[in-house]
C-alpha cells in the first residue's frame, strides 16, 4: 500500500505560480494540493496532454476555463479538458483544492500565451 500524509509532504511552486504539494504521481496520473493566498492568481495557461480535475477543499475564488468564468467555493469540482486555458484567481479566504492530472503533472505540458 503506498500512503503519504499531506503534513509530510514538501511543497514547490508551479510554473503557473501556485504552491503544491503532490501527494501521489504515477505514469498515468497525479493527485496534488494547491494553495493560493488571498487575491493570488495562477498564470493563465494550458496542457496540451493533461487533463485537469479541481476541487475546491477550502476557500474559493474565480476561476475561468476557455472564457467562462464561474465563482467556486468549497466543494465545487471543474472538469479541464486539456488545451483548455484556464486561471484561478483566490478570493477573500485563499482557496485550498485537490489537483488530479492524467497523465500526471508535468512542466513540460505546462504552456502560456
Amino acid at each position: 500500500m503506498k500512503l503519504r500524509a499531506l503534513a509530510e509532504v514538501d511543497p514547490f511552486t508551479t510554473k503557473d505560480g501556485s504552491t503544491i504539494r503532490e501527494l501521489h504521481h504515477t505514469a498515468v496520473q497525479s493527485l496534488a494540493e494547491a494553495s493560493l493566498e488571498p487575491g493570488q492568481a495562477t498564470q493563465r495557461h494550458y496542457h496540451a496532454v493533461s487533463e485537469e480535475i479541481y476541487l475546491v477543499t477550502a476557500g474559493g475564488g474565480r476561476l475561468e476555463i476557455d472564457g467562462e468564468t464561474r465563482e467556486v467555493s468549497e466543494g465545487d469540482a471543474a472538469l479541464i479538458p486539456p488545451g483548455a486555458w484556464h486561471e484561478l484567481v483566490a478570493g477573500p479566504a485563499g482557496a485550498r483544492l485537490l489537483c488530479m492530472c492524467a497523465p500526471p503533472y508535468s512542466h513540460d505540458d505546462t504552456f502560456f500565451a
